[in-house]
């Protein structure tokens, strides 16, 4: 009987080396491309399309909500001078109309191909019935809402299998390598998939989304090993909590007291892999900013006095390729971020909590006015 180790998947898995966090990514390398985002609209989306709107690629962003994507496209453009960013309705669980945002993306790309692909549409369950048990004791008991899974799951292999047919198809790309030049690379094939930090650690009350992400970390660690068959390169980034408009007012309360991280340092960590042709196979989680610094036992720890010496850091290199130093990272990840909770004590949950009660107010203020 064949044994694993007879087929170690390290000698099918192309992976670059780790990554300097502590180098910034360069936008130049980001100009010209032709850049395909689902969920543009808002959120991480939305800051993908200014940053690299501002660093001359042609940016296309499909998003359900028209008015807001509209918008954005010509604020970004008035602001940039970027005429080359283009939005267009798309619903990520028909599958009709991911096709038809890849066909548009093509037809406005200056090249005619695409580069990158960013599987961005996701969504939270604002009714979490997997775990509600009212009803479910009487004789026909009701369905679960799956909608979550239809846009984080089903949503993400629509946009897989599309990129996975058109960037191949990039005029004057070469199939992707790690040991390129990337001075000399202008055409990519490149896949960028968003996961969670849920992806890798439970999250209480969001069980399908959390399924729905791990289930987009699992594609990944797949895909590492298989897409360079089609000549394309895949990373991820799996966010913990940041301040975006995802983040309900109800788990802002839940969050009071601990730390969230800044939607420009997920857009950084995008940039990275998106202008880097060489970096194949990397994951990467991010968090808030903290100053850590590492043990004798080469675990990260926190810094908890200014005076103490270490290093900020919001972007953390997730080796997803191994699951026991998987484990190994999320439980150091988590007992960090503990550790953030405890320093701040009541004084952070209450200016949290305030926080909070204001975003719930500000949104409801936006819904009467809208």
């Amino acid at each position: 009987m064949p044994r694993a180790a007879d087929y170690p998947l390290e000698s099918a898995i192309r992976q670059s080396p780790p990554l300097n966090i502590n180098k910034a990514a360069d936008d130049t390398w980001v100009r010209d491309k032709t850049i395909v985002i689902t969920g543009g609209a808002s959120g991480f989306g939305a800051g993908y399309l200014k940053r690299w709107a501002a660093a001359g690629a042609t940016v296309v962003i499909g998003d359900i909500d028209v008015e807001k994507g509209d918008r954005l496209v010509r604020d970004t453009g008035k602001r940039t001078g970027n005429k080359n960013l283009h939005f267009f309705y798309c619903d990520v669980t028909d599958w009709q109309s991911q096709v038809q945002l890849f066909k548009d993306a093509v037809k406005v790309s200056a090249h005619g191909g695409i580069d990158t692909v960013v599987a961005n549409a996701g969504i939270t369950d604002p009714d979490p019935t997997i775990e509600k048990p009212e009803g479910l004791d009487g004789p026909n008991p009701p369905p679960p809402n799956l909608a979550v899974l239809d846009v984080n799951l089903k949503g993400v292999l629509y946009t897989t299998h599309l990129a996975l047919f058109y960037l191949p198809r990039n005029p004057g790309s070469s199939p992707a390598n790690p040991n390129c030049d990337p001075f000399r690379i202008h055409r990519d094939r490149h896949l960028l998939l968003l996961s969670s930090m849920a992806g890798i650690w439970p999250l209480p009350a969001q069980t399908l989304y959390a399924t729905s992400k791990h289930a987009v970390v699992g594609l990944y660690r797949n895909l590492r090993s298989s897409c360079f068959m089609h000549g394309v390169r895949v990373n991820l980034i799996c966010p913990y909590f940041i301040d975006t408009p995802i983040v309900t007012t109800a788990g802002r309360m839940i969050l009071a007291g601990g730390a969230v991280g800044k939607p420009e340092d997920v857009v950084e960590a995008a940039t990275r892999f998106v202008a880097d042709p060489r970096i194949a196979g990397r994951a990467v989680i991010v968090g808030p900013k903290l100053k850590v610094a590492q043990n004798e036992n080469g675990e990260w720890d926190l810094m908890e006095r200014e005076e103490e010496s270490g290093e900020k850091q919001a972007i953390w290199e997730l080796y997803a390729h191994d699951f026991e130093d998987s484990e190994l990272f999320t439980r150091n990840i988590i007992r960090i971020m503990n550790r953030v909770t405890e320093i701040r004590g009541w004084a952070g949950w209450f200016q949290d909590m305030i926080k909070a009660i204001k975003h719930g107010i500000r949104i409801r203020l936006l819904q009467e006015a809208g």
